[in-house]
């Protein structure tokens, strides 16, 4: 199959949705597909690259704020090809068999409705999350996910979401409610070879001045658009817990970070808070072995998943997560971590302290057990295999002619 995957984000820009059209473009590979990503440009990346055999198109927009980028060069690049012959006359051919939307993508989804209604390409959309702004942009969002944002995921052969609990709590619950979409369930997924249990680094533990300390690990971009991930809330949760023992390492980069280091300083937790800044993927399965537990303490559905839970299981380390729609799929209370209500700071304080008191063989039975979790249901190479799967199924359609008669709730 000729497949283009159009994503507002991509490597070299590490964020969550970027890395779920990353490795789905590898799997997609691996199988033996010709795979295109259409994303925006990014400073020091080259236009155009095959990174692992994945074709890299990065545009240049005309406009840009945050995550959103309007680019009309998009439809340009993903229109079919038109033939013109004296005998047959105008022909199109198809230049990708599918196109694999990832959305929220303000200003390209756009160019992809577009060729859905003009050309009826075969099209499949992965809804990661809802857009949760503030003051004007969350207006201008709303209207959007009204007007295109639902008009594009009707048109979809298929919505994929990363929980059909999160679809029935997003912005587009009432279309599933009402059969106008056919769903499916695709989850965010995991290399369970490279996160891997293992004792602690060391090295990176005496870097980082963490000898006997009971080490609460939050990875996750600190921007802006990222401010749903809680990091004060987790800063107020440490600064109640009475133990200097506990110390918190705060993974990430982003406009919020001198804000949140300088919410530290006011909280007395210098000596108890490290920031590690950017780490690449490489090491960054030594940072979750080094962790007694990962805390992802989001307070809004712009949280829909959480790829760092399955990072963190994988790795064998127990976590701490919000009780939110699609979020709370990912976890088993008490099993392999704790679920804590959205924004509750003293609970989550609570649940901090209960786990660094817990002992060790207990914490490490809960991250085996996510381990074995993980590696059943998360691991990229059966979600690849799901994936390759979703799409023999929409063209086989498309090559019928009754190709709307699908059930409008599937688990892949």
């Amino acid at each position: 199959m000729q497949l283009a995957h159009v994503t507002a984000t991509y490597a070299p820009h590490n964020t969550g949705t970027g890395n779920v059209a990353r490795y789905n473009a590898l799997e997609l590979v691996r199988r033996g597909h010709e795979v295109h990503v259409f994303t925006v440009c990014e400073p020091g990346a080259p236009f155009e690259e095959t990174l692992d055999g994945v074709h890299v198109h990065r545009l240049r927009p005309w406009m840009r704020y945050g995550n959103a980028a309007l680019i009309p060069k998009l439809y340009r690049a993903l229109r079919p090809s038109v033939s013109e012959s004296a005998a047959l006359g105008r022909t199109v051919r198809p230049h990708f068999d599918l196109i694999h939307l990832h959305m929220p993508f303000y200003g390209g989804c756009e160019a992809v409705y577009a060729l859905k209604r003009l050309h009826g390409i075969p099209l499949v959309i992965t809804h990661h999350q809802d857009v949760t702004l503030s003051g004007p942009a969350s207006i201008i969002s709303a209207v959007h996910d009204r007007l295109i944002g639902r008009a594009l995921m009707r048109a979809a052969d298929r919505a994929c979401f990363t929980s059909l609990d999160y679809a029935r709590a997003s912005r587009f619950a009432g279309l599933l409610a009402a059969g106008k979409l056919r769903a499916a369930e695709l989850p965010n997924g995991v290399d369970p070879e490279r996160f891997t249990p293992g004792p602690r680094p060391t090295d990176l533990e005496r870097r980082i001045g963490l000898e006997g300390k009971v080490v609460v690990l939050f990875v996750g971009v600190l921007d802006r658009a990222h401010s749903f991930k809680g990091v004060p809330m987790l800063l107020r949760a440490l600064a109640r817990i009475d133990r200097q023992d506990m110390a918190l390492v705060v993974v990430g980069e982003g406009d919020m970070r001198p804000v949140y280091a300088g919410l530290a300083r006011e909280l007395g937790l210098v000596d108890r808070v490290h920031f590690a800044g950017f780490v690449p993927d490489d090491r960054l399965p030594g940072y979750y072995r080094l962790a007694d537990v990962t805390v992802l303490p989001s307070t809004t559905m712009g949280e829909a998943f959480g790829l760092v839970l399955v990072e963190s299981l994988a790795s064998g380390t127990p976590v701490i997560a919000s009780d939110l729609p699609g979020v709370r799929t990912v976890v088993a209370p008490d099993e392999d971590g704790v679920l804590v209500p959205p924004g509750d700071i003293d609970h989550l304080a609570q649940q901090l302290a209960q786990m660094a008191a817990m002992p060790e063989e207990r914490r490490c039975a809960m991250g085996l057990a996510g381990r074995r979790k993980v590696a059943a249901r998360y691991a990229w190479t059966s979600i690849g295999a799901d994936l390759t799967a979703l799409y023999e199924a929409v063209l086989a359609e498309h090559r019928l002619p009754d190709a709307s008669q699908t059930p409008v709730e599937a688990r892949i």
